[in-house]
């Protein structure tokens, strides 16, 4: 397998490989990989010719030192699991100095607004980081095909509309949200959970599924003073937001319009582990 730490190396590796009907599906984590991971890598596989993945823990995405310290790193667990899906596939885990050059800060973007809802409005600057790396790593990378996880929507429309408007030429992928056997969304932050939280955690799924029955005859403030009124009964959870937003403007639902899909956006806290999750409520 192929692991490369340095950018020039990778760069000059993927232009001995590359000609015209070379496509490039990139798959960017910040490693702890889990099933929902490797999913993307398959895909990125079957719809191109190399399949390239990133692990690196970005600094400038988190707006929370202690948050950033304990995410899991796990390099040569990652790469053995990589294994598992082909050896063929492409390691780039870059140092911070590689990927910032000595200039550890994020770039400031406009969204169009999706970046001040939901995350944006709990995480201060997270955005600015994600897509700091993101376009980054692009630069880096070239891909043809990009494959981002379900799971962080909301980032996965903030990707779309950082390639829209810095016209980068790269197709995002979304693919869907791999859960545990419990309904619990897969996260590398689930690493950081106990057995018995795991298993708890799994209240997470369950109160949105109830919560997408309820907004087929309930208004979205009604669903949302229920769901606070569940998280409030429960010591071993701290609910940050709960919001049906559109999925196209990511802007919250006020009444119900039937020409809009909707979507559910949670997040919660199990002993100061923070979890997300979403689902379509069309």
């Amino acid at each position: 397998m192929r692991i490369f730490n340095k950018q020039s190396e990778l760069n000059a590796f993927l232009k001995s490989i590359s000609n015209d009907k070379t496509s490039i599906g990139f798959v960017p984590t910040m490693g702890a990989l889990h099933r929902g991971h490797l999913s993307l890598l398959e895909t990125a596989l079957e719809q191109n010719n190399t399949a390239v993945i990133s692990i690196f823990v970005n600094p400038t995405q988190f707006n929370n030192p202690e948050d950033l310290a304990k995410y899991p790193r796990t390099l040569d667990a990652d790469v053995e699991k990589i294994k598992t899906v082909s050896p063929e596939i492409i390691v780039y885990a870059p140092t911070v100095d590689d990927i910032y050059e000595g200039k550890t800060v994020s770039q400031h973007f406009d969204y169009d607004g999706i970046e001040n809802q939901m995350e944006g409005k709990f995480r201060p600057g997270h955005f600015d980081g994600v897509g700091t790396i993101v376009k980054r790593l692009f630069e880096i990378v070239k891909p043809t095909n990009a494959y981002f996880g379900e799971k962080d929507f909301q980032q996965l429309q903030i990707v779309k509309k950082l390639v829209s408007k810095y016209k980068i030429p790269v197709n995002i992928v979304g693919c869907p949200i791999y859960r545990e056997a419990n309904g619990l969304a897969m996260s590398s932050r689930n690493e950081r959970l106990s057995a018995e939280e795991r298993k708890e955690a799994a209240m997470i799924y369950q109160t949105i599924l109830e919560a997408k029955k309820q907004f087929g005859t309930k208004s979205a403030a009604e669903v949302t003073k229920w769901v606070e009124r569940t998280f409030a009964k429960q010591n071993q959870f701290e609910l940050e937001y709960f919001q049906i937003a559109d999925e196209a403007t990511l802007l919250p639902c006020i009444r119900k319009n039937k020409n809009k899909n909707y979507r559910i956006f949670i997040a919660v806290f199990v002993n100061k582990i923070r979890l997300i999750d979403t689902i379509s409520v069309n």
